[in-house]
């Protein structure tokens, strides 16, 4: 599990399933910033990981101040499905 700072909005939502640097991820969660008072483009601040890690996560079985962080560009990012089936009516 680990978290990614996208620069710029790929289309990407939570539950949806991402392929950043040669692996395949599920994104668990993302918080959008810089709306307001930001930069000039949004950052997506995603926590992301295998299936595999899903319950950790739901379990809040880890501590996210010692995740590794990644910052990225929104083109490093291919989105192969944009957000999970519990979120497509929302």
């Amino acid at each position: 599990m680990k978290k990614l700072i996208i620069h710029g909005d790929p289309g990407l939502r939570k539950g949806g399933r991402i392929e950043y640097d040669g692996d395949e991820y599920e994104v668990f969660a993302v918080a959008r910033q810089g709306d307001w008072h930001g930069p000039d483009r949004p950052q997506l601040w995603c926590t992301i990981g295998q299936e595999d890690e899903e319950e950790t996560f739901k379990r809040q079985d880890y501590i996210p101040n010692h995740l590794d962080t990644d910052d990225v560009e929104a083109e490093a990012v291919t989105v192969l499905r944009e957000r999970g089936a519990s979120n497509a009516e929302a």
